[in-house]
């Protein structure tokens, strides 16, 4: 079995857990156990409501740094996602995403607190962001997942990542840019989103991801759907996708910055095949 099939998943619900503002950046509001209890809240409501995996991210850490990111934030991302394991348990698996792309930090609070993923906003290629530049480095990257002993945390990397463009005239060929993220960058899986957080995800993109993906054969990964599912459309997105990362819509009224509801999240899942 290669290392890429032993990363695969059978999770298809992953739910979001956003953090507010972290020690440190701007819109902190000084109110740690008040932070913690929200994302555990969090935490709990998306399980109640059946979602088979959990990530953790410094969504609320606006505006984010392009390259790494301060000590203070992967020691709070790193408490903060050893809490959640402890609130969840240890069958519900939980993944890291550092923003803006600090993979080397997410693998770093991965493997102190036993999470099985992290997300990668760009791991190979360039785009530009409202961070600036930011630069993929795949080789780094996975070279640091081998020496911190780290081979079995899943590395699920965005195409075509939202809140970007890309570098040079338009885009390269779809089929070039996910062929390049599994078999020359490593990706364990690739994220197919919408243009920005919670926007619907282009379906005939992610047919045409779904294509390229099959004629991987055994070098195929899961295909992740990153923005925008809806009860309305979670069952659609899994004719093509392998799995969906779950947000915005299952927040109260459908909204960045409320709490998750777990009605909302019940909804989805049972429009969600064999959930």
């Amino acid at each position: 079995m290669t290392a890429k099939q032993k990363d695969r998943t059978a999770m298809k619900i992953v739910g979001m857990l956003h953090a507010p503002a972290l020690p440190g950046a701007p819109g902190y509001a000084g109110d740690w156990s008040a932070l913690r209890d929200f994302v555990l809240r969090d935490a709990a409501a998306l399980v109640e409501g059946g979602v088979h995996g959990l990530m953790l991210e410094n969504f609320g850490d606006v505006p984010f740094f392009s390259g790494r990111v301060p000590a203070e934030v992967v020691a709070c991302l790193t408490r903060l996602a050893c809490d959640v394991k402890r609130e969840v348990g240890e069958e519900v698996p939980l993944g890291i995403n550092v923003l803006r792309n600090d993979g080397e930090s997410a693998l770093a609070v991965a493997s102190a607190c036993g999470a099985a993923y992290v997300r990668v906003n760009v791991l190979s290629g360039a785009v530009v962001t409202d961070q600036g530049v930011i630069q993929g480095d795949a080789a780094r990257m996975l070279r640091r997942r081998r020496e911190m002993g780290a081979e079995g945390v899943a590395v699920w990397a965005d195409v075509r990542v939202k809140h970007a463009a890309p570098m040079g005239q338009g885009w390269r060929p779809l089929e070039e840019e996910v062929e390049e993220l599994v078999l020359r960058a490593g990706a364990s899986g690739v994220i197919v989103s919408g243009s920005g957080t919670g926007k619907a995800t282009d379906a005939d993109e992610l047919r045409g991801v779904r294509e390229v993906m099959d004629g991987l054969g055994d070098q195929a990964v899961p295909i992740w759907v990153g923005s925008g599912a809806t009860a309305d459309t979670a069952a659609g997105l899994l004719e093509h996708a392998d799995g969906l990362i779950v947000g915005t819509w299952v927040k109260a009224g459908g909204q960045l910055g409320r709490p998750v509801e777990t009605e909302r999240v019940k909804r989805l899942m049972a429009e969600v095949p064999g959930s």
